[in-house]
């Protein structure tokens, strides 16, 4: 009788969780899986705390509803497949706000993360340079090229559409700025149509019309018990042995498999396994693919992140418009890149107390030094800039919280999804039973790292020979 297979997960985000269920679910009969987490917490970026005596976010918010085809996302197959669909909760609030000369402005509907399909509809937040969007007879964009967001944009929009429109919108998803992102990667729709469209306004058009969304379908989910309620579904599912407080320090390929070396340097374990999933973010995986597979390592280490620090306060009863939160363009001069209104986005976060829970974003990538204000100076400068663009002094916070993520925002670069595509053919070329996942290579946002773990966990049932399902 054949021995059962063991595979080896780094890394105890919702990446690797995801890759331990598809594998429970596909692998054979008896295949031992085991997560490492090199923190004595699961979930990665999802982290549901409480603050005044109420649940609240620390890290990951929500999730889309839809993947980019119009289909249902994998991070809402996931969760129905644990058994949390009934806990699928929307907004009750979704008109946000752009802070615009310091004052509130709603974001102008029918965009594509903030690039129109019609200049009339931004007309009260930007001016697009609209004689520049011209048809000049050809594409956009050849085929396999890519640009930044902002290169593009500027170009056939102007400087406004860019700073005031999509730099924020990008801002408070990567944390980066649109000048220096990836179309191809952040912008995957986009990216497509302007392969074919011969105007941006044209692209963002054919864009939607790709991916219709019915009228009145909400956009985002989240689970009424927290996020962090998937994450413990999902390892609890998974069958996984769950290995916290577990770094892997090195990967050395065996004539069978893998062999890691777990543990501090004066006391290492030895795990010997048949295959290994990197569900880490891209520096300590290339950490542990410079001994097997340097050239991987190095093109997987190129790849940069973002710092940020969520400040979150409780505070009694305050005035605060009916949205679901702002966002500020770099240009605004503000520390805080974004704000969420918790208790008044989402209708299960209202409390009988009367408090509300406000968030802000603090961090930029390039401009890291606000992280290094203290707790106490984060929080007095967030409670600052948020009655300033609100025009009335907010009441003082009962509680607060700061949540520092370091590196916690990959930085796509145009030619990145290239980059790792080539990384990843070397990688199963050279090691089949070795595979890359997670946000520093597919993107950010819980669906894609859910689909880049079930992904790669479908590679490493693959490469050993197939699957019993």
């Amino acid at each position: 009788m054949a021995r059962p297979w063991r595979v080896a997960i780094v890394g105890g985000g919702i990446t690797g969780l995801a890759a331990a269920v598809r594998l429970r679910d596909r692998a054979p009969t008896g295949t031992e899986i085991t997560v490492y987490e090199q923190s004595g917490r699961l979930g990665g970026k999802l982290r549901t705390g409480e603050l005044a005596g109420g649940p609240v976010e620390f890290g990951a918010e929500s999730f889309l509803m839809r993947d980019p085809a119009g289909g249902e996302s994998a991070a809402v197959t996931l969760i129905r497949r644990l058994g949390l669909a009934g806990s699928i909760v929307h907004p009750t609030v979704g008109q946000a706000a752009l802070v615009v000369d310091g004052g509130l402005r709603p974001v102008p509907g029918g965009t594509l993360v903030g690039v129109p399909g019609d200049l009339d509809t931004v007309a009260a937040v930007a001016q697009p340079a609209a004689a520049a969007d011209r048809d000049a007879g050809a594409p956009l964009l050849p085929p396999d090229a890519d640009v930044s967001v902002g290169a593009l944009v500027r170009d056939r929009l102007g400087d406004e559409v860019v700073d005031r429109l999509v730099d924020p919108m990008l801002g408070g998803v990567y944390a980066g700025r649109a000048d220096d992102l990836s179309l191809v990667t952040t912008m995957p729709a986009l990216a497509r149509a302007a392969r074919v469209e011969h105007t941006l306004v044209g692209a963002v058009r054919a864009a939607q019309a790709a991916a219709p969304r019915a009228p009145g379908a909400p956009v985002f989910g989240t689970l009424a018990g927290g996020l962090s309620t998937l994450v413990e579904a999902a390892a609890r599912e998974s069958g996984a042995t769950i290995r916290r407080d577990a770094a892997v320090r090195e990967l050395h390929p065996t004539p069978t498999g893998w062999r890691l070396v777990v543990g501090p340097t004066r006391d290492p374990e030895f795990v010997e396994v048949d295959a290994v999933l990197l569900a880490v973010p891209a520096r300590p995986a290339a950490r542990l693919l410079a001994g097997p597979a340097p050239d991987v390592a190095t093109a997987v280490g190129g790849l940069d992140y973002a710092g940020v620090a969520l400040v979150t306060m409780a505070l009694p009863e305050p005035e605060l418009p009916e949205l679901s939160g702002f966002l500020v363009p770099a240009t605004e001069g503000l520390l805080i890149k974004a704000s969420t209104f918790f208790t008044t986005k989402w209708g299960h976060l209202r409390r009988p107390d009367g408090l509300a829970l406000v968030r802000a974003s603090v961090g930029r990538y390039g401009d890291e030094t606000s992280l290094q204000l203290t707790d106490d100076d984060l929080v007095a400068t967030v409670h600052r800039e948020l009655s300033k663009v609100l025009g009335t002094p907010l009441p003082t916070p009962v509680a607060r919280h700061v949540q520092r993520w370091g590196g916690a925002l990959p930085q796509y670069t145009p030619g990145h999804l290239g980059r790792v595509a080539a990384a990843r053919t070397a990688l199963r070329a050279a090691h089949p039973t070795l595979a890359l996942a997670g946000a520093g290579y597919d993107g950010v946002g819980i669906p894609v790292c859910v689909r880049s773990g079930e992904t790669a966990a479908e590679e490493i049932i693959t490469a050993l020979g197939g699957s019993a399902a």
